[in-house]
């Protein structure tokens, strides 16, 4: 092995992730009210806006994995 570590890619500390969380709300209630019907953006739209806000965060879930050859343990958050 290369002895290369795991760094989890912290995607909440991202630009993108901070802007998204922060303006998703009031962008879906604009998006409504400029849509014809008031339906705003698709429903598979919306619902990948909130899976990436989900994605990687360790408070929805993650796996605990340790190295056979050295015993250490790192977490993996789920995708």
């Amino acid at each position: 092995m290369s002895g290369a570590i795991y760094r989890r890619r912290e995607p909440e500390k991202t630009l993108l992730h901070r802007l998204v969380r922060g303006h998703l709300r009031s962008f879906l209630s604009m998006a409504a009210t400029r849509s014809p019907e008031g339906a705003g953006l698709p429903k598979y739209v919306r619902n990948a806006f909130f899976r990436f806000l989900d994605c990687g965060i360790l408070a929805n879930g993650f796996v605990r994995v340790r190295c056979p050859g050295c015993g250490c343990d790192s977490v993996v958050g789920f995708s």
